[in-house]
């Protein structure tokens, strides 16, 4: 297929300022205080391809895209009958992302994260494509990353805690363009993220950007596009688990975006995120009304995110206050964070596969938890129009039906690295 690249301008959200993409823009050099930046979409209405071949390519209007890739896969939503009886809800849609053939969910590493990495990847320009792409992950976001840019000859360097590496399994061995090193045990997603800072520092690298890079968010928007789309109409609520938040504000701002289209109601979902109890630092802040996130001792935090049932949760660092953020998305959308414990989780996880005939990872059950509050407290009513994004899934599913193969590092960092290490361990790896 012939495909031409998606007409874009970017807008600063703290200034308004309009100004041209250079290739791999992140910020506003103009603009004096953080802020996320966004694509102004050339066309305002959402043309969905039919052709499924074409995965979350279908939405490419709304895509910052140069390029398609090989072998894209996009989420699917249906209507709830099982989970939606058990919790007395008429308007339930989930929006399931992961292995579930039969209700043509065919992500292979089981995660939303595939939506991120098809759109970033697919943004990387000529300019771009000679350096290695680096990535830190706290595990799935990880395995995405791996997966598209092994299928396509991306280059790419992953930046991962040594505890989380068992997140790092494939259907295939990867392709050698792919290279992993992570810091040591004991370590968590902060510090993956502050080596891949360093790395990023030295010559040939390229930073993905995280959630200020405008392809992740759009990438991870998807989610609201197939629910929005397939029910005709924008979700009185959005659920989902965060770790950053970043996939809650994709989703506000792809409301945005369809409020502008006319079609699909003028009303904006209420963004109902939550977190894994200990480790909850947007939570608490939300609750103090603080735009800023509470002091939080790191040794505590990393002592907190190894308790946690679902760890890709435990980014210590989200783009939660900056303009544009997960703040601003809250109140934008009077929203609110809800915290879940383990043991919520897991009997969550466990109802959604009882109700609904598929396993889900720790993530998407403390959604499924948060959801079960907001009805027993009577946020939700029966009536409500309800999106619940299961970001990741089928895992049990997929582990039974294929061999997986594992991605081991090439080198294992302490936490007191220094650059001039970093600079020669890449050295040699090379």
């Amino acid at each position: 297929m012939e495909f031409l690249p998606t007409k874009y301008r970017l807008l600063t959200v703290a200034t308004g300022r309009e100004f041209d993409d250079e290739g791999w823009t992140l910020d506003d050099p103009q603009c004096g205080e953080p802020s996320m930046v966004r694509p102004i979409y050339e066309k305002k209405q959402l043309n969905v391809q039919e052709n499924r071949d074409l995965g979350l390519y279908r939405y490419a209007d709304w895509l910052p895209i140069k390029t398609l890739l090989c072998h894209p896969t996009e989420p699917v939503t249906y209507k709830s009958e099982g989970l939606a009886k058990r919790l007395g809800l008429n308007n339930l849609y989930i929006t399931f992302n992961g292995w579930w053939p039969e209700r043509n969910a065919r992500m292979t590493t089981c995660s939303f994260k595939e939506m991120e990495a098809f759109s970033v990847c697919a943004r990387l320009g000529d300019e771009q494509k000679d350096k290695v792409l680096v990535v830190a992950s706290a595990g799935n976001t990880a395995r995405a990353f791996a997966k598209v840019c092994s299928d396509n000859g991306i280059k790419l360097l992953l930046c991962v805690p040594q505890d989380n590496i068992g997140a790092l399994w494939f259907d295939k061995p990867l392709n050698p363009c792919v290279k992993l090193i992570t810091t040591e045990c004991g370590s968590d997603y902060f510090d993956a993220i502050n080596l891949s800072n360093v790395v990023c520092e030295l010559d040939g690298y390229l930073a993905e950007g995280g959630a200020k890079n405008i392809a992740r968010r759009d990438g991870m928007g998807t989610t609201m596009l197939s629910a929005t789309t397939f029910i005709g109409r924008t979700p009185d609520f959005y659920f989902q688990a965060v770790g950053s938040g970043t996939g809650a504000i994709a989703a506000w701002e792809a409301n945005l975006r369809f409020i502008g289209d006319g079609r699909f109601g003028s009303h904006k979902a209420r963004l109902m995120v939550s977190q894994n109890k200990p480790f909850v630092p947007m939570y608490d802040a939300w609750r103090a009304d603080s735009r800023a996130l509470l002091p939080y001792d790191p040794d505590q935090a990393r002592k907190d995110a190894a308790e946690i049932c679902a760890p890709v949760l435990s980014n210590r660092k989200p783009p939660y206050g900056l303009a544009g953020g997960l703040f601003d998305a809250l109140k934008d959308t009077r929203g609110d964070i809800l915290a879940v414990s383990n043991a919520e989780a897991e009997a969550a996880k466990n109802l959604f596969e009882e109700t609904e005939g598929i396993d889900i990872y720790h993530a998407a059950a403390v959604a499924t938890a948060s959801l079960q509050q907001a009805v027993e407290k009577g946020t939700v009513k029966a009536n409500d129009v309800v999106m619940l994004n299961i970001t990741g899934g089928g895992e049990k599913r997929f582990m039974a039906e294929h061999e997986v193969c594992r991605l081991q590092p090439a080198h294992i960092f302490k936490i007191g690295f220094t650059k001039a290490e970093v600079e020669r361990v890449l050295a040699e790896m090379k």
